[in-house]
């Protein structure tokens, strides 16, 4: 099985971290949002990968080469259009007539793969969320989906793509693609891959959903947190550290050195990284960051950035620093 990752965007609600690492390299629990996404393509059978990158690319590219050995073809975005044009020029680069799947590279799903090669039709995964304009919003009659719009102002249900999609063959997909490039058919600015999903719907091309319970948005400062939770309750197994008093979930990388401090729950430090006199909790430390003397909650803390002093919530950027007296 083939996939394709589209990760050729700049991230800029995840600013200042994505000043210099690309928003799939942004460390969650341990590992890199891509390192997620790809290690659950592979538990599920993907035995080959195509990348759109284009922001920051040649990071991820050496991210991909130096940790994983999957057939990987690397497609460059020149321009930003569209999540419908990342995924246009990665199906000029493959066999059309194979079956492939679409998963995004800002968002991390849990879900058995596998049930998306079962029957002969397309599939969407779906998710059902309380405020669903921000995303694009399927129709349902049963498990069928029978329309689909991007952004609504005025859903018609609650149930969203949740960035996953799998096709029997990538035909249809492209010749819809290649209309909407060449009209430069844009809503909200975008060229949308859910703009040509409906033309194929309107064509009488069948869409199954597949709902996914296990969604997890890495999109902005705040979904990002929230998925770091969920990821640390399944893998932050943490309990002691010599000289700290540690909560659970954490995760410490093995270089990180912290000394006298309070760490948990929901906390992350990368490598390298260096922790003093400290608590910390439901935050992310980057590689090689220095906290010292300090109190850290709901805070994101860039590579080797530099932090003294009271705090209470911080968005701190790659190699930063900031020094604050205790009053």
């Amino acid at each position: 099985m083939r996939a394709i990752i589209p990760v050729a965007g700049v991230g800029e609600r995840l600013r200042p971290f994505t000043h210099t690492t690309p928003k799939p390299l942004l460390s969650l629990a341990g590992k890199p949002i891509l390192g997620h996404i790809i290690d659950n393509l592979l538990e599920n059978g993907v035995d080959e990968l195509v990348l759109v990158v284009g922001y920051l690319g040649e990071k991820i590219e050496e991210y991909v080469k130096s940790h994983y050995s999957v057939p990987t073809k690397f497609v460059w975005q020149k321009e930003l259009l569209g999540l419908g044009y990342a995924i246009y020029l990665a199906l000029r680069e493959i066999n059309l007539d194979e079956p492939f799947m679409i998963i995004l590279g800002d968002t991390i799903i849990e879900a058995d793969l596998k049930k998306l090669a079962e029957g002969n039709t397309h599939k969407i995964g779906i998710h059902w969320v309380e405020d669903p304009r921000r995303f694009g919003v399927v129709e349902l009659s049963g498990r069928r989906i029978i329309s689909m719009e991007e952004k609504p102002d005025y859903p018609k249900s609650h149930w969203v793509i949740a960035g996953l999609y799998y096709f029997t063959n990538g035909r249809k997909l492209l010749e819809k693609l290649t209309e909407i490039v060449e009209k430069r058919i844009t809503t909200r600015g975008e060229i949308q891959l859910t703009d040509a999903l409906a033309k194929m719907l309107a064509d009488g091309e069948v869409f199954e959903s597949i709902v996914i319970d296990g969604w997890y948005d890495c999109g902005k400062p705040e979904t990002l947190l929230e998925t770091h939770r969920k990821l640390l309750s399944k893998n932050g197994n943490l309990t002691e550290l010599e000289g700290n008093i540690i909560i659970p979930p954490v995760h410490i990388a093995a270089s990180a050195e912290v000394k006298n401090s309070i760490i948990g729950p929901y906390v992350s430090i990368g490598e390298r990284a260096k922790i003093e006199y400290s608590i910390l909790s439901d935050s992310i430390v980057g590689d090689g960051a220095i906290i010292k003397k300090c109190i850290l909650y709901n805070s994101i803390i860039g590579n080797d950035a530099e932090f003294s002093g009271r705090a209470y919530q911080l968005n701190l950027g790659n190699s930063s620093k900031v020094e604050l007296e205790w009053e």
